[in-house]
């Protein structure tokens, strides 16, 4: 967290980065989704000096809840089938395209 921070941006921080390794993400992963997402609140909020058009016109990410993953047009990503194919020890799966990994795990 950036210096200056206020506690109730130190709590939202850590909810974050425990909500996000509870869900398997990796330590380092679950420590930049949980600073992008505050830093987003405090742009949003007008307590940093510097905000990007997209953090102040963007719908928020408390609003959003995970509303962009795993959906949408394309649904998973390829990475996501694959490691899904891993887990399920899908044969040939390195040389599959999505649309081979999506059919062999349906």
């Amino acid at each position: 967290m950036p210096a200056g921070s206020s506690a109730k941006r130190e709590r939202q921080y850590e909810h974050i980065k425990d909500s996000a390794k509870k869900r398997g993400t990796s330590t380092k992963r679950a420590k930049e989704i949980a600073a992008r997402t505050v830093n987003k609140e405090r742009a949003r909020a007008g307590e940093s000096r510097t905000a990007s058009k997209s953090s102040t016109k963007d719908i928020s990410s408390s609003r959003r809840g995970g509303q962009r993953s795993q959906s949408g047009a394309q649904g998973r990503t390829k990475e996501q089938l694959y490691n899904e194919a891993k887990r399920r020890d899908i044969k040939g799966r390195s040389r599959m395209t999505k649309e081979q990994l999506q059919s062999a795990l349906s």
